[in-house]
């Protein structure tokens, strides 16, 4: 789901990146390196693939409620991002998180990655009432290619030029919007419905069916139950239900 044109200067740097330091990540859980020394691998990695300055825009001595947090990047003089740093053998979960999500809540800090330098976690923190994150994506370093739009895709919305641009905000946005339960919820609308119908009654004309007929059969028969019951159906269909009424209010201005 590509959001914006990588230009050729990240292109190229994170295509040499990858080069390099996919042997390197590859052995580092073999070697069972400490989390300090992770830590030095990923701000490397992120100068020579994302493209930050190691000594002005990285820092792990950012102070945050008496705490110091594993590494922050700060960009003309606003932290961008805050990281979770795990040794490269630890296996990520989110009560890794705590920490960094807390720091974030405190200071308006929206993105937090957790990473061992393998795995990359990219997180986005909800401030609400009770503070909550979700994860926006993932990869594993090892397994990706400079051939694949996907993959570095992935890795250009965390580069230094993709922050002008808001590019990780604006692949967020599209995300929320193109996933399974906005489509399970399209499916059973009373238009997709009726288009069916229509469809139905047009190749098989002995066949008689109602929109009734066609939403049960969805809902029992088709659609995954997950994608029907529970919090992200009910955002989906708050989603659409906003994105019904603009257009509402948009036909009534022009009217």
């Amino acid at each position: 789901m590509s959001v914006v044109k990588i230009p050729k200067k990240a292109h190229d740097r994170i295509v040499a990146g990858l080069k390099r330091y996919h042997p390197i990540v590859s052995k580092l859980r073999e070697r069972d390196i400490s989390e300090a020394d992770t830590v030095t691998v990923i701000k490397d990695m992120l100068c020579d693939i994302f493209g930050y300055d190691k000594y002005n825009e990285l820092t792990s001595e950012q102070q945050i409620r008496g705490t110091f947090c594993d590494l922050a990047i700060k960009v003309e003089g606003k932290i961008t991002y805050l990281a979770e740093v795990k040794s490269a053998g630890t296996n990520l979960n989110d009560n890794h998180l705590r920490q960094a999500v807390n720091y974030g809540a405190h200071q308006g800090i929206e993105w937090v990655i957790l990473t061992n330098a393998i795995e990359w976690k990219i997180h986005r923190i909800k401030f609400a009432q009770p503070i909550d994150h979700e994860e926006v994506y993932s990869f594993d370093m090892t397994n990706l290619s400079a051939r694949s739009a996907d993959d570095m895709d992935k890795l250009y919305m965390l580069c230094r030029e993709a922050i002008s641009s808001d590019a990780l905000t604006e692949y967020h946005r599209q995300a929320q919007i193109m996933n399974r339960f906005v489509i399970a919820e399209l499916l059973q609308s009373d238009a997709v419905v009726a288009t069916m119908r229509r469809e139905f009654r047009r190749m098989f004309p002995t066949v008689k069916i109602t929109d009734g007929d066609l939403k049960i059969m969805l809902t029992n028969e088709v659609l995954k139950r997950d994608t029907i019951d529970g919090d992200a159906p009910k955002a989906a269909k708050a989603l659409i239900k906003k994105a019904t009424n603009a257009l509402a209010k948009k036909a009534a201005k022009e009217a």
